[in-house]
């Protein structure tokens, strides 16, 4: 992304100078003349770096005030350039916010070294320093200047999904490593002119042209599911998931991390702010989301984004037991925790209603049926987002897991312990 430096200068001849030395293709100049108009730049453009010359009509160190108090939420570095090389006003400015001062006149190599270290320290202090990519501040930054741009973009939300899960079972090196290979990945292919920073510890921004990103929302989704196994022991990928720590004796099964990218475009909806978009691109991203799958998703005119998921909270939650006071118990209890309990004594009984939980008892050591219940239930597509809990006197962790179920947590247990399973498992 190309920095953006502001200059406050009425002077025609010196700030077309000071433009032609600052201006490349990494760092876009723009030249104003009043405060006005500065306001208006500032707020658009949120620069960077804000030049202001003592040729305005007014006291440079108030004028610096004034501008800092103005971009006291997105911090630019400001420079005053002065005529004067008096001690008190050069303390004058940088007293009242200004971050350097420099005397005219310049040298120019020098006067481009000083910008550039400043637009170089500006950048780092916004830089996540484990994945090397500017921060959530600068990202939005980004959105709000290339929403003023009137070519053909695309901005893409990319996140690793099951991130936590992986770094609770893998350890905090392991997810680092994971997360580094994803950033290569998605660098080798991005060109010099896109943006790629991070929103969040598993979530990525990038903005591109809008011609080829679908080439690379199709590319990254197969990188990634190529070197993913990579990343899990032998045994978890045998078993086809994670097997997660619970406590001594529950054990947790997660699926494998994917990646999903949602997509939205200028060629069909005109933004009016950065907020707007973030939205549109939040929901499309949760529409590309699937179970244990990588996916992409471009926003398309036939699908509206906007109230596309609906804000509703499942608290729907099934219980399947064959003894009757256990049932009776688990149902008052989580009717009082605010659950919408139903009970059934088979799998057929289930109604065509998607639940949050479904809560089994795997049966007898011998038979086991509610294992056999499980496998059906994990394969139905209709039930894909749904957890299930599997509760046994049979202490095999892996054989339940391996029925499909999200958490085995052995017989007898403590109802307590159980509901704070239920809240972690329809929070994750």
């Amino acid at each position: 992304m190309q920095t953006v430096t502001l200059i406050i200068d009425k002077r025609r001849e010196l700030s077309v100078k000071y433009k032609k030395l600052l201006a490349s293709e990494t760092n876009s100049v723009i030249i104003t003349k009043n405060l006005v108009s500065a306001i208006k730049l500032i707020q658009d453009k949120e620069p960077d770096l804000i030049i202001i010359s003592d040729s305005i009509d007014s006291d440079l160190s108030d004028y610096c005030k004034k501008i800092r108090a103005l971009t006291y939420n997105m911090r630019p570095v400001i420079i005053a350039v002065s005529k004067s090389s008096e001690l008190q006003d050069r303390l004058s400015v940088l007293e009242n916010g200004a971050d350097d001062f420099i005397s005219e006149p310049v040298n120019s190599e020098e006067f481009v070294m000083r910008i550039k270290a400043h637009l170089r320290r500006e950048l780092e202090a916004n830089m996540d320093a484990k994945r090397l990519l500017p921060g959530k501040n600068y990202s939005m930054r980004a959105v709000k200047r290339v929403m003023q741009e009137n070519n053909f973009w695309a901005v893409m939300l990319v996140s690793i999904e099951n991130f936590k899960n992986y770094k609770e079972t893998y350890t905090e090196l392991a997810s680092d490593k994971l997360i580094q290979t994803y950033c290569a990945i998605i660098r080798s292919a991005l060109c010099e002119n896109d943006y790629f920073g991070a929103i969040s510890e598993n979530e990525f921004l990038i903005i591109t042209d809008g011609i080829k990103v679908e080439q690379i929302a199709n590319f990254l989704t197969f990188a990634f599911d190529s070197v993913a196994s990579k990343f899990y022991s032998p045994q978890d990928n045998r078993r086809g998931f994670m097997l997660m720590r619970g406590d001594e004796f529950a054990g947790r099964r997660s699926n494998f991390v994917h990646t999903t990218i949602g997509v939205v475009t200028n060629e069909f909806v005109q933004y009016h702010d950065a907020i707007q978009l973030m939205n549109s691109l939040r929901q499309i991203h949760n529409l590309a989301n699937l179970h244990s799958k990588s996916n992409y998703l471009i926003e398309r005119p036939q699908i509206s984004a906007e109230n596309a998921v609906e804000n509703i909270i499942n608290d729907k939650i099934f219980i399947i037991e064959q003894d009757e006071a256990m049932t009776l118990l688990l149902k008052t209890i989580l009717d009082l925790q605010g659950y919408e309990v139903r009970t059934f004594s088979n799998y057929q009984d289930i109604e065509s209603v998607i639940p949050a939980m479904i809560i089994i008892d795997a049966g007898d050591a011998d038979s086991l049926k509610g294992l056999e219940i499980c496998k059906i239930i994990r394969e139905n597509p209709f039930y894909d987002r749904t957890k299930i809990i599997v509760t046994s006197v049979y202490h095999d962790k892996e054989l339940v897991l391996n029925s499909g179920a999200d958490l085995y947590i052995p017989k007898p247990y403590e109802i307590s312990g159980l509901i704070r399973w239920i809240e972690a498992l329809l929070t994750d």
